[in-house]
């Protein structure tokens, strides 16, 4: 991709989660954002110990916080991911580039936040009591939907 999507993750907590995250964000040549205070460490012997493979291979940005990950990136280019979103992810007008934020596994993304970019705020719907998936999941499926629409595989040789 010209212009990748950028993946940010705001103060994970699961190592698993984000080693899955980082593989995909090198599968796709897509940087991996680290906002905030992680629940683990990124040396190389924790990621190993963590079974995170591909790191090496990510192209990881470490920020402090949000107003740093703001310097950036710009906010209009925000698209938040969080169970409370009222417009379903595949509606959201993916454009090249864009910063796709997932908030920690117990959290989410600060409610503040969410209600300041209401607008640019996405669900990914679910049936039954199941009250959210997974973050490397909602991760990938993001990912997946926002390059599908905008025809990123289409000159891809189909292997099958």
């Amino acid at each position: 991709m010209r212009e990748p999507f950028h993946i940010v993750l705001v103060e994970p907590e699961i190592p698993q989660n984000t080693g899955n995250i980082a593989r995909l964000s090198a599968a796709l040549q897509c940087p991996l954002h680290l906002v905030g205070r992680l629940g683990f460490k990124t040396d190389e012997k924790s990621v190993r110990r963590a079974g995170i493979d591909y790191w090496d291979q990510v192209q990881l940005e470490r920020h402090l916080d949000l107003p740093h990950f703001t310097r950036c990136c710009d906010p209009s280019r925000w698209k938040l991911f969080s169970s409370v979103g009222r417009q379903s992810y595949l509606d959201a007008p993916f454009r090249p580039g864009d910063a796709l934020l997932f908030g920690c596994e117990s959290r989410g993304l600060p409610i503040e936040l969410l209600k300041q970019y209401e607008t640019q705020t996405y669900a990914l719907p679910t049936i039954g009591e199941v009250r959210s998936h997974n973050l490397a999941n909602t991760v990938g499926i993001v990912l997946y939907e926002a390059c599908r629409q905008l025809g990123v595989f289409d000159q891809l040789e189909r292997r099958l």
